[in-house]
């Protein structure tokens, strides 16, 4: 099991200097006014781990403004193999991010996965099944992240091709042998981008095929895209020819439209209450959020299954709109799940099932306590 066994904040959002010491596993309650920082301590957690965390936030967006030093988090690490030392911060000289484990430097994002992986929910989330087909691809990928940090490249180098493969057409410098060599690029990428998520999905299916509990029900789910309904019937050098030949036959429109007018980048989530054979975005609100932490609580199976120990939870507001029934049952299943699991609210008395069993941290004024 994989745990922060201490967090050090420095000129990170609200937070001047900030530290919690002698963390254990278990639950973790912060608590305090709207705006006191209880969000911003989460996304310092979550930015231990590959990618932009819970906000999705570039790196000088992160940055105190009243502070001429550079942000950072730090964490020591409890893992299977002893304490890691785990941090990251931006290069003032270079607006670019840090990354060091133990003291040291490190190529890519992609060694955090190593030690760590971590499973989050925010109240932003919670119109997933409303937003648009973006916003689900977005979470699809940021769940396949926490078992495949390759997939980041593969999603960054797609989306770079595209995009030059965009600007080229659309300022009309047709070079056959360049817009050729970029669209082999999203062919390539594109089909593993595709396949990688047909076989997370083949995960993530079956650990949510059984609900863990009736108040949050089981969902079904499935990828729809012209690239992953290809990969279902065809080798993937066969549909990667194909996608080339759809890049090459949308050129006139893509120079008008930009983007390209078929790939990975089209496709969606679909999510289906099964007892109900209702999809997702016709379930009430109530319904809705508990589908989507039955997604978050398999995702979190799905990790401890496969990695022998669970991930790190971060539920940003999750008790705020749950009654007190599904509130205690959450925070059963939580506790059964074991890990290090953090949550926010409020009112202290939200969590007043875990007044023997949590960590209560008061967040006041870019202060921590407790």
């Amino acid at each position: 099991m994989a745990y922060l066994q201490n967090l050090k904040l420095n000129n990170f959002r609200c937070y001047g200097s900030a530290s919690l010491k002698e963390l254990e596993a278990g639950f973790i309650v912060l608590h305090g006014a709207n705006g006191a920082g209880k969000t911003n301590v989460l996304e310092a957690v979550s930015i231990l781990t590959p990618g932009r965390g819970l906000r999705g936030a570039k790196p000088l967006e992160i940055q105190n403004n009243d502070a001429p030093q550079g942000w950072a988090v730090s964490s020591s690490v409890k893992t299977a193999f002893g304490p890691v030392q785990l941090g990251t911060g931006i290069d003032r000289a270079t607006e670019k991010r840090i990354i060091r484990i133990n003291g040291q430097n490190a190529k890519s994002q992609a060694v955090l996965g190593e030690y760590l992986s971590c499973v989050w929910l925010t109240p932003q989330m919670d119109r997933l099944f409303m937003d648009s087909s973006r916003e689900r691809r977005t979470f699809l990928d940021r769940l396949i992240f926490a078992f495949d940090p390759g997939h980041s490249g593969r999603s960054a180098r797609y989306a770079n091709a595209m995009s030059q493969r965009s600007k080229l057409l659309r300022d009309g410098r047709n070079d056959p042998v360049w817009i050729k060599g970029l669209e082999e690029q999203m062919s390539e990428a594109g089909v593993a981008i595709a396949a990688a998520r047909l076989e997370f999905m083949e995960r993530l299916r079956s650990a949510a095929s059984e609900s863990v509990h009736p108040l949050f029900p089981r969902a079904e789910l499935r990828v729809t895209g012209t690239i992953e309904e290809l990969l279902q019937n065809a080798p993937a050098l066969e549909v990667e020819e194909l996608f080339k030949y759809q890049l090459e036959q949308s050129r006139p429109k893509d120079a008008i439209v930009g983007g390209a007018a078929t790939g990975p980048h089209k496709s969606d989530l679909s999510v289906v209450y099964s007892e109900k054979n209702m999809p997702a975005s016709q379930c009430s609100t109530g319904e809705q959020k508990a589908l989507l932490i039955g997604l978050i609580l398999a995702h979190a199976r799905l990790i401890d299954a496969e990695r022998g120990a669970p991930p790190l939870l971060l539920l940003d507001e999750v008790a705020a709109h749950l009654d007190e029934e599904r509130r205690a049952v959450l925070y059963g299943i939580l506790g059964d799940l074991g890990g290090q699991v953090w949550l926010t609210g409020t009112e202290a008395e939200l969590f007043k099932p875990l007044h023997k069993k949590a960590r209560f941290i008061m967040v006041q004024d870019g202060a921590l306590s407790g």
